[in-house]
């Protein structure tokens, strides 16, 4: 069975929660990416928003407020310039044999 949300079918359980709740979550969580001046504007935005779901809906604005209260997830980090180098040991097949030799 597929779950749809106001017609849209959503892929991600972050798609979903926002479809439901009609909130858009990197409003109230951020990027990690975003300048002090973006994060200072997302904020004044996010704060009007939530006064607004207060009145409106206060489940939802309980929500949105500990959304404020969480960290931005970390973007990934770029791959490193120099690759990890894995050194492959020939296999000792001499040691083997003069175990066995010697038993």
């Amino acid at each position: 069975m597929k779950t749809i949300v106001a017609g849209r079918e959503p892929v991600t359980p972050t798609e979903f929660i926002e479809l439901a709740l009609g909130i858009d979550l990197e409003l109230f969580t951020g990027s990690a990416a975003e300048s002090a001046l973006e994060r200072a504007a997302r904020l004044d935005v996010a704060h009007e928003v939530l006064a607004d779901l207060r009145v409106s809906d206060p489940e939802t604005a309980a929500y949105a407020e500990s959304l404020l209260r969480t960290l931005p997830l970390k973007t990934l980090r770029p791959a490193s310039r120099h690759p990890r180098r894995t050194v492959r040991r020939p296999a000792k097949t001499g040691a083997v044999a003069s175990s066995a030799a010697a038993a």
